[in-house]
């Protein structure tokens, strides 16, 4: 089978709005030159469109014309280096996914600890922003919860009681080496953050250790987050207002 067909089998095969790289096309090294020129013909037959140097996406297609690529889709090469991921999306698109808001951002927030990361094509803008930690598949779902946490009041149109609520549920999914971990990590946040955690972990379930989280903690400072303890019955002992 020769390079062009071989890349047109695989395109075929990928998810329409889904965005690819080179590396997710099974070619060799020696192949790659061949490849490119194959890439290049199918965006000149708008098979494929480019949104930056070596990442495409395949547009979906119907009858009232071409849908607008999924931003997310679009994104994910972006959130890993070889086949690792080192970011992961914050901001108001992630609150907006987690159900704590209902607008929608004009710019995604990408968070790395490693890389700052840029994406202007079309519609889809990107900014960077520095995470806590660094960034892995295994903790960036913690960092999504902690990053939540710490804009709280600034989050758009968030209904505080439904908040505590969703926040809380996604909490409670997590396993007790998560919660660890979730405590850990949040060691690397401000202490409003430390302290929210430390409240909504004790509401959950005041058997979870959360000795570290206090420890950390001025018992003198106050944290304004326009909470009251008919929404967090917590929030007194942790000097949440």
């Amino acid at each position: 089978m020769n390079i062009a067909k071989k890349i047109e089998e695989q395109i075929d095969s990928i998810e329409s709005g889904k965005s690819f790289t080179y590396k997710d096309l099974d070619i060799k090294k020696e192949e790659y030159s061949a490849a490119s020129k194959s890439i290049e013909r199918l965006i000149k037959k708008e098979i494929i469109k480019r949104i930056s140097t070596g990442v495409f996406y395949k547009p979906k297609k119907t009858v009232f014309g071409e849908l607008k690529p999924d931003e997310e889709k679009i994104i994910t090469p972006y959130l890993f280096k070889n086949g690792k991921r080192i970011a992961y999306i914050t901001g108001l698109l992630l609150y907006n996914k987690m159900g704590l808001t209902t607008q929608i951002p004009k710019e995604i927030s990408i968070a790395s600890n490693k890389k700052r990361i840029y994406i202007s094509k079309g519609n889809i803008k990107a900014k960077a922003v520095k995470s806590y930690v660094e960034v892995t598949n295994e903790n960036y779902k913690l960092l999504e919860l902690l990053d939540a946490l710490k804009d709280f009041k600034k989050i758009p149109d968030l209904d505080k009681k439904s908040a505590i609520s969703i926040l809380s549920r996604k909490i409670s999914e997590l396993n007790k080496k998560q919660i660890k971990e979730l405590i850990e990590i949040a060691l690397e946040y401000p202490p409003r953050v430390r302290a929210f955690l430390g409240a909504l972990l004790e509401n959950i379930d005041e058997n979870i250790d959360i000795k570290m989280l206090d420890d950390s903690l001025n018992p003198l400072s106050e944290y304004e987050l326009g909470l009251t303890k008919d929404i967090l019955p917590t929030v007194e002992k942790w000097n949440i207002k």
